[in-house]
């Protein structure tokens, strides 16, 4: 490892405050048709992600589900950024290759920065685990108004 990536590896924070986003249309029907919590969906990645986020120590500002819809995904992250000032924002949800998956539209959209190794390095993991429906995932990370997504 050169001395700039240690130096670099050093200064990281060990923990960051985030946000989790599911994005899932049936999900999100579910939870305003049944007028039920967050808490009483099936988000079953979500509730994983906080789960694992908070188990490694970092704090969790924010956890939400919006609908498959790029405009409300983006005032979801805007309104996150601006009032939870978080580190980082994890969404779970419309990556794949389906019609109603535009979550990557949106996030691009706002990028200003693209963190081209991440998607990656998330299909290799993500292989290692599912085998190659893994490769139908177009997962991607980035910055905006200095949070990473």
């Amino acid at each position: 490892m050169s001395r700039t990536t240690a130096k670099h590896k050093s200064e990281a924070p060990k923990n960051v405050r985030a946000a989790v986003i599911t994005i899932s249309d049936s999900k999100f029907d579910y939870m305003w048709s049944k007028n039920k919590s967050l808490e009483e969906t099936d988000d079953v990645s979500g509730k994983y992600i906080v789960q694992q986020l908070r188990k490694k120590g970092n704090e969790v500002v924010f956890y939400t589900l919006v609908p498959d819809h790029e405009g409300i995904i983006v005032e979801a992250i805007d309104h996150i950024t601006a009032t939870y000032a978080p580190d980082i924002i994890i969404t779970a949800g419309g990556t794949g290759v389906g019609s109603r998956d535009v979550t990557i539209e949106a996030v691009k959209s706002i990028f200003e920065k693209s963190i081209e190794g991440f998607g990656e390095f998330f299909r290799k993991k993500s292989f290692e685990k599912l085998g190659s429906a893994a490769l139908l995932t177009r997962a991607t990370a980035g910055v905006y108004s200095g949070v990473v997504i």
